[in-house]
């Protein structure tokens, strides 16, 4: 009893401390009593009491990391599909309902306060929902790990509809503020751009070169804590802005040329402007390029600063240092980590490769030729003059060590050139990619087996084994605990605490399968999520569906291979049988769409504006009623998943 009560005690002192740190942060960094705040004020002040109960945990972390010596893990991405961090903080820190009573105090709900944060914009889709798991499994694990992308100032875009014909809006998801980051002014690292380089050369063992670059922009530092399961242990992700160096051009300025006085700055922030810019012409094609090699270079250089702080040495780098390529966006790594060693750092070529080539991996996520990213030999030699004679001497010392093993005749070692000469000479980044790391990994069994036979093919046979499987997985707390606390509350009843700790757990509920009473309750869950998304769908295309209806759901990225329109071709034959027996025994169902096409991909458009058509036929039809229904939900995000994905009755 005097446990209970202590424990009780406890609780309401904690409750009180959080409720004097958000009046204090309303009052002391917003500015703002209780009776003129606005709503956003007290989340921002919500969210920065919990990101002070974080900063000593995140210091200690890499505290812990650095004494330990231990390796550190080291992930990059274009993209981090993070949505909203409040709820998926506060679930970690087993603070939500101390948070709640809290700000009850004050009259303020914080399931009104969860809908005031933006999503980040970092991501739109797969690859970058994965890096998001990826940091978050890492911290939940404690292994030390840094995420390292590009701060987007206006992410994608937000997408609207107009007469079923996708538009593109900026997203201006740092309108106001974003309270969980920490600006980092003083780690700002020089990306280099264009000029020429003066080959060195050398003995047999070295290929040094010192590049003149025309243009250097400033790579600043914006850090983020993940926060992993329980607060143990807290990892970082580390966005790169673009920052001229010189931020106007007085003399321009002064005579009265204000818009050319700023043009350089404009040239250079816009690298961190939007993700993936329109690569339709020629200046968004070079962004992307600007954009990649932006954020991998500050990276590496960041990288190699922590390690020889920590180890001194850099050929200790492939024992400290586990360095994740997501994709072939920071392909660039390889030749930009062999300049660093080779011509910073004074490595011999075949130390440096030694060195590379352990300490690099690289993700695939597709078997799509015309998605495995080339670059134009052309546009490489201007932007990064260096890194392609680096990418010549690899592709040149490749190809005579398979000449020399033999059994490779033209067209093959032609397929395992990094240069593409079919047409315009293009550097093949997957190739690269594959030859300057130690594992290549798929993201399942069968696109790893079938990467194997199809795109590295000839690669493979030259480097057996080198090619792995790891599928892709989910951190599974966030869409349980946190996207569907019903089912959540559920499993905890029937299995214990213990399911929120361990996955495995989970295994347990085949005990329960011919319980009716959970069965019962699962259903009742089930029930109340179906209702929670039609009130949402209603909210956002004003179309009413059917909670028992059977919900069919595919939400992603709009492209041709994603296997939208077979799904609408599928809606139209349903729809067509329909109508033919309209007495048959029909399973309701609502097909719900979600997903962005990028801005200039006018077929993917074109099959968002068809999924527009079809629905409209189809909703329009008395006879067909609720047995069948089309929706497409607008600005697929995290925090829509949320509501989508516990309600799924069929993934597609």
């Amino acid at each position: 009893m005097r446990t209970k009560s202590k424990a009780r005690a406890a609780e309401r002192a904690e409750v009180a401390e959080l409720r004097a740190a958000i009046l204090g942060k309303l009052t002391y960094f917003l500015g703002k009593d209780r009776q003129r705040a606005r709503d956003h004020d007290w989340f921002v002040a919500t969210a920065l009491t919990v990101r002070d109960r974080i900063i000593e945990r995140w210091l200690e972390s890499d505290r812990r990391a650095e004494a330990e010596r231990k390796k550190r893990v080291y992930y990059l991405s274009i993209e981090y599909l993070i949505g909203r961090l409040l709820f998926d903080t506060l679930t970690n820190l087993g603070l939500i309902e101390a948070i709640r009573e809290a700000l009850a105090g004050f009259e303020i709900d914080l399931e009104h306060l969860r809908t005031l944060e933006s999503d980040a914009g970092l991501g739109t889709g797969g690859l970058g929902r994965l890096a998001a798991c990826y940091l978050d499994s890492t911290a939940s694990l404690g292994v030390p790990a840094h995420g390292y992308g590009i701060r987007y100032e206006h992410g994608l875009f937000r997408q609207q509809f107009t007469n079923g014909w996708q538009s593109e809006l900026p997203d201006d998801w740092l309108a106001n503020g974003n309270p969980w980051e920490l600006a980092r002014s003083e780690l700002a690292y020089p990306v280099r751009f264009g000029g020429m380089v003066e080959y060195l050369g050398g003995d047999g063992d070295t290929a040094r070169g010192i590049w003149y670059p025309a243009e250097t922009v400033d790579a600043v530092a914006y850090d983020t804590p993940v926060v992993g399961w329980r607060g143990r242990h807290i990892n970082t992700l580390r966005l790169w802005s673009a920052r001229a160096r010189d931020p106007i051009q007085l003399a321009a300025f002064n005579q009265g040329d204000f818009v050319g006085a700023i043009a350089a700055r404009s040239n250079a922030e816009a690298i961190s402007r939007v993700l993936y810019p329109s690569d339709a012409t020629p200046a968004g094609r070079e962004l992307r390029l600007r954009q990649e090699y932006f954020f991998t270079s500050a990276s590496l250089q960041d990288i190699v600063r922590r390690h020889l702080l920590q180890h001194g040495s850099l050929h200790s780098l492939p024992d400290k240092a586990a360095i994740q390529l997501n994709e072939t966006h920071a392909a660039i790594a390889v030749a930009e980590l062999m300049r660093i060693l080779v011509d910073e750092h004074e490595f011999s070529w075949q130390d440096a490769w030694c060195i590379c080539t352990a300490t690099l991996n690289y993700t695939n996520h597709t078997l799509l030729p015309e998605a495995l990213e080339t670059w134009p030999v052309a546009l490489l030699g201007r932007l990064l003059p260096r890194h392609l004679q680096i990418i010549y001497l690899i592709n040149w010392l490749n190809l005579k060590e398979l000449t020399k093993r033999g059994g490779f005749d033209p067209a093959v070692l032609a397929s395992m050139s990094l240069i593409d000469e079919g047409g315009e000479k293009l550097v093949r980044m997957g190739h690269l990619a594959f030859l300057g790391s130690r594992k290549v990994n798929g993201v399942s069994a069968l696109h790893t087996e079938l990467m194997r036979r199809t795109v590295f093919r000839d690669l493979e046979a030259s480097s057996p084994g080198k090619i792995v499987n790891v599928t892709n997985g989910i951190s599974f707390r966030r869409w349980l605990l946190q996207a569907n606390p019903r089912l959540a509350a559920l499993l905890i009843d029937a299995l214990g605490e213990r399911v929120c700790d361990d996955a495995e757990v989970l295994a347990g509920l085949e005990r329960f399968a011919g319980d009716a009473s959970f069965v019962q309750r699962y259903a009742d869950t089930r029930r109340q999520n179906k209702v929670a998304l039609a009130r949402r769908v209603r909210d956002l295309t004003g179309i009413v569906v059917d909670p028992s209806a059977l919900y069919d759901v595919h939400i992603k990225r709009i492209h041709e291979y994603k296997r939208q329109l077979l799904n609408i071709l599928e809606a139209v034959a349903l729809f067509r049988a329909i109508r033919a027996r309209p007495d048959g025994n029909w399973t309701p169902r609502v097909k719900i769409f979600a997903g962005k096409a990028a801005a200039n991909y006018a077929r993917a458009k074109l099959i968002i504006k068809l999924a527009h058509d079809v629905a409209r036929v189809i909703n329009s039809d008395a006879s067909v009623g609720d047995r069948l229904k089309i929706v497409f939900l607008p600005n697929y995000s995290v925090s829509l998943a949320e509501t989508i994905i516990p309600a799924a009755d069929l993934s597609e």
